[in-house]
């Protein structure tokens, strides 16, 4: 689990089971009074392993730019959370 502290909040982040798969997730909770508000990590998909699901949330936790007034989380543009690499070979036909 990593934690990263704001003006007004606290994130976390961390995995859990469901299942037989684990969510990964960061929850934002103000420094104050209130409840933490949960964000799923790459919500259509799933790991096999907690060290996995919690890594993937960490680097995502740290890829946070800031939280929103309201608490939501602030990524970079295009930010997916997935460290898949989506370039593609060029066509033969190109």
């Amino acid at each position: 689990m990593a934690e990263r502290t704001f003006d007004h909040y606290c994130v976390r982040s961390g995995a859990s089971l469901e299942g037989s798969r684990y969510t990964a997730w960061l929850a934002v909770t103000p420094l104050g009074h209130g409840f933490p508000v949960y964000y799923a990590i790459c919500e259509n998909r799933s790991f096999r392993q907690q060290e996995v699901a919690e890594e993937a949330a960490a680097t995502t936790l740290a890829a946070m730019l800031s939280l929103e007034e309201d608490g939501t989380p602030v990524f970079p543009d295009n930010y997916t959370g997935f460290a898949d690499d989506v370039t593609q070979e060029p066509s033969a036909q190109d």
